[in-house]
């Protein structure tokens, strides 16, 4: 098995300035808040146009595909019964 070479070590440690890697996230708490406003309001955003995909598909058009199996049977009676 051959070695393994971690290369951030050795971009961090090339020429005369190391390069530092900050594994914190330094945002000032403006940012924290704004970027969590952010994300609320894509979920609401996205909550809402699932609920009007719902109404729309399942509300609207089965219910007219109820409505036309409906008055199709019905008129297929009618002709049945005054033939």
């Amino acid at each position: 098995m051959t070695d393994v070479i971690d290369i951030s070590e050795i971009i961090a440690t090339k020429g005369k300035n190391h390069l530092i890697v900050l594994t914190e996230n330094k945002q000032s708490p403006e940012n924290v808040r704004l970027e969590r406003r952010l994300q609320e309001l894509k979920f609401k955003q996205e909550l809402r146009k699932d609920w009007i995909l719902f109404i729309v598909r399942d509300v609207v058009i089965y219910s007219a595909i109820i409505l036309f199996i409906l008055m199709a049977s019905g008129y297929s009676l009618f002709m049945h019964i005054y033939r």
